[in-house]
């Protein structure tokens, strides 16, 4: 998004504009970068209006209360991160890697742990209260991949072994989660170890998916099912 193709009731001021253009320039995941961020978006509007400031420094938007707790944060260019967004690595997790422009709206969680990693392809966009959890097994989502808000995708479970308690037990995996590019995945689905999403395919709404989608393919329900094929 560019300042010109923000609606008018969101647009600065010519000193407005100069004031967060200037402090973005220094924006980054440092003490001093953080700093500079808070300073620019004093006039900045909240949320979706403010994908526009990740343009204007190759090391992207990262808002001032964001959380990054994690050594092996990798970030392409023109990064957007809004407001509570966490990033977490656990003992032995693995890296987290963004291509450039990935959007990444509030109260969303990416975690690593026990050898798990995630990628994020180029313009991919995981919108609010999203958890990303990759334990074990990894989670690669494609280019240009939409999720909706409320999303889970967990590429790990809890051992259900008899004779001990479940939270003792050591997780396990089957297997990697892989979204394909441009596909889209709607409100509040479940996407769980082992499963492939194909490319272009839609996963409905609050959807539970436990085996692959064939590219270009629709899934609905729990466990989700194979509704159609975009292309019939």
């Amino acid at each position: 998004m560019k300042v010109d193709d923000l609606p008018a009731q969101y647009r600065l001021s010519f000193f407005e504009l100069a004031w967060t253009r200037f402090w973005m320039r220094f924006a980054g995941l440092g003490m001093r970068g953080r700093l500079a961020t808070r300073l620019a978006i004093l006039f900045a509007h909240p949320h979706k209006a403010r994908v526009y400031l990740a343009g204007m420094n190759p090391k992207g938007f990262i808002s001032p209360s964001a959380v990054i707790h994690h050594s092996q944060l990798h970030l392409g260019k023109n990064v957007f991160m809004d407001d509570r967004v966490v990033i977490f690595q656990r003992e032995t997790g693995g890296p987290i890697v963004m291509g450039d422009r990935v959007c990444l709206y509030r109260d969303t969680i990416l975690e690593t742990g026990e050898g798990g990693h995630i990628e994020l392809g180029e313009e991919a966009s995981v919108h609010p209260r999203c958890q990303i959890n990759a334990y074990k097994g990894s989670i690669r989502i494609g280019s240009g991949v939409m999720i909706a808000p409320s999303c889970a995708l967990y590429s790990y479970d809890h051992g259900i072994l008899p004779g001990q308690s479940i939270r003792e037990q050591p997780l396990t995996t089957k297997g990697d989660i892989v979204v394909g590019d441009e596909a889209w995945i709607s409100f509040g689905a479940v996407i769980l170890g082992g499963v492939r999403i194909g490319e272009g395919a839609v996963v409905a709404a609050g959807s539970v998916v436990t085996k692959s989608v064939p590219d270009g393919g629709v899934v609905a329900g729990n466990p989700a099912r194979l509704i159609k094929l975009r292309s019939s």
